[in-house]
Order: C-alpha cells, then structure tokens, then sequence
C-alpha cells in the first residue's frame, strides 16, 4: 500500500484528495496536518466523512505526523512546500505540491511567477528545480513518471493548457491572437470565509477579477510556449459565477491557415487519443460544466468559425478534481507505477 500524509487537511484541497484515497485500492491515509481545529475529527469538520474518515488533524510537531510514509500531499498556499519538501525527500518521500512552488522547472521562470503574485521572487529550494515535473499527466507523463517532486497545476491552467495544447503543438493559431475567457465556481476561492464569497454577495452576480495579471497566465504561456516552440502570449480574463464547482473557459485563436471543424476535431482526437481523461467532441454536443463535476474528465467542445478562421474551444472542468485533488492523484498513480485511472475511472453525480 501507499502511505500517505496530507498537509493542509483541512481546506478544500485536503478533503477532496481525502475522498479520492479513501476510494483509492492502493493506498491509505496515514496522517492528516492542519494548523487550525488540532485534535478534531476531520468528520467534525466534514460530516460528509463521518465513518470513512474520523482520523484527527495533527500539528505538524505533533510525533504521529512523523509516522514513515511514501508520499506527502502539500495543499498548502504558496511558499510553504518549497521549505518543507526537502525534510521530505531526504527520508525518500515523494512529494506533491498543490500550490505554484513546483510548477517551474527553472528559478527564472519561478521568479516571474512569485513577481506576478506579489511574493519573494527568490525560491527556498532552487537546487530542486528541474527535478522536479509540471502535474499536467496529458503533457508530461515520463517526466511526472520519473519525479520525485511534482508541483501540481493551477486549475484555470489545467483547462486552457488543455484547451489550447493541439492547436498550439501544430501551430494552428497564431501565437498573439489567443483569448481564455474563463468562469470557475465559488469554491475556486477557497475554504476561508471573505466578505466577496458570503452567499448575499455571489448570489446573482459574476464578476471578472485579476484583469492586472492572473497567476496562471504565466503556467498557460508556459507550457503552450514550449509545445508551439515559439513564444506564445496570451489575454486571460477571469470570472466568478454563482456557481459551487467548475470551470468553463472559451479559448480562441486565429487560425494559420483555413481548417474544417471535422479537420480540427482530427487533430485533437490524434493529440488525445492516449489520454483517458479528456474527451473530444464537435460543436453541436450538448455538455457543460455539470457533466465534468465531481470527475477527474476534460470534456472539450472544438469549433471552427470559417467565417472569421478562428478557434474556438471549450473546455469544462470540476475546478476541485481535474483543476486539483483528481489531477494530484493522476500524478501520485503515475509517481508509483500505476495506472494513472486507478481510483478515479469514475462517472460524476447528474444532475
């Protein structure tokens, strides 16, 4: 079995990853770290789990935290895995990050990423990038395969890279012309309570945020930069509906040459045809967000306006599981040697 250690229980990410390994025919729960509600059940706090999950949160001091275990989960905010994994790692544990600690191979690159967020451009662990692997399993399985530390993607980024990587890899748009026009649940927020997301506030209303910069254009420039073999820049806007879970973001680009949609829907079918967790359909399928939800699936909608020679796709993901907890398993499966479906081949709840 896969001894496992959870930090950050208690938040949102901790939970759902929490669901997955209780479900999950390789692997058990070891530990559960939280700075906050020490001592409670963690169906105390989740009732939900009441019966499948009545393990204590622990202080990270606390000696039952200390228990041998083969892999640590960070859902952590920013800055605190990167201290933490090396105590880790030394005693042969792998780690995987939830936060943006990981998700550069490079200082440079982690740099312009800190810089945009407003934290210390200076990362505490520089020898451990570039052995380290971006959690996006579609893009970098051998890499993730191989890794001892995997920092796991942003879920906007999850659903543009996604979204965008065909296209991108057979430079089919042009590299200044992309638009992610992007919507995601309340629960992206977070757990903690805040004046923006108390129910009078979100309910009937969606609003864009983050138009100075959004931490995620920098993985989405990233990664599709490196597929494309050319720089690639991208307009990303962002946006809260009235919404519990989910993401849908719209994606276009401008296309190089005139292609049909049947031609387009080829290219990213081929691109797929290995990946189990994305699913391709033409523009007159009838899905959305309530078809991903509580699955660890990408479903992409691909169109073609011939009118204007432009891209469109749309791509629908559970922020909480493909955007997080299910894509942090996918990579824990394949960190072990597993299939990357183990404990997550699974339809969502409709309607």
């Amino acid at each position: 079995m896969i001894r496992v250690k959870i930090v950050g229980a208690a938040g949102y990410g901790g939970a759902g990853i929490t669901e997955l390994l209780l479900q999950h025919p390789e692997a058990e729960i070891v530990s559960l770290i939280e700075r906050e509600d020490i001592g409670a059940p963690l169906s105390k706090i989740y009732p939900h789990l009441q019966g499948f999950c009545d393990m204590p949160l622990l202080a990270e001091d606390d000696p039952r935290a200390a228990e041998p275990v083969d892999v640590v989960f960070y859902s952590t905010p920013d800055q605190v895995g990167m201290s933490a994994a090396r105590a880790e790692l030394a005693k042969g544990v792998k780690v995987i990050d939830y936060s943006g600690d990981f998700r550069f191979t490079t200082a440079e690159a982690y740099a312009d990423y800190a810089t945009r967020i407003g934290k210390n451009p200076v990362h505490a662990s520089p020898d451990l990038l570039g052995t380290n692997a971006y959690g996006l399993a579609e893009l970098h399985r051998e890499e993730i395969r191989k890794a001892s530390v995997v920092g796991n993607p942003g879920c906007f980024a999850c659903s543009c890279i996604l979204g965008l990587a065909p296209a991108a890899k057979g430079a089919l748009v042009e590299p200044y012309s992309i638009i992610c026009d992007c919507k995601t649940g309340v629960s992206g927020g977070g757990k903690k309570a805040a004046a923006g997301f108390h129910f009078p506030a979100r309910y009937e209303q969606m609003n864009a945020y983050k138009l100075a910069g959004h931490q995620h254009v920098c993985e989405v420039e990233h990664e599709l930069s490196a597929l494309a073999g050319r720089d690639i820049k991208i307009t990303f806007t962002t946006q809260v509906v009235p919404v519990c879970r989910g993401i849908l973001s719209t994606l276009y680009g401008n296309l190089t040459a005139p292609m049909t949609e049947d031609e387009m829907l080829a290219v990213y079918r081929e691109f797929y045809k290995d990946s189990p967790f994305v699913r391709v359909y033409g523009s007159t399928a009838p899905i959305g967000t309530l078809h991903v939800r509580g699955t660890n699936y990408c479903n992409l909608m691909v169109s073609v306006d011939a009118r204007l020679n432009r891209l469109r796709v749309v791509s629908h993901i559970d922020n909480l599981m493909k955007g997080q907890a299910g894509s942090a398993l996918q990579n824990m499966n394949l960190m072990f040697g597993l299939p990357e479906t183990t404990g997550l081949a699974r339809p969502g709840i409709y309607p």
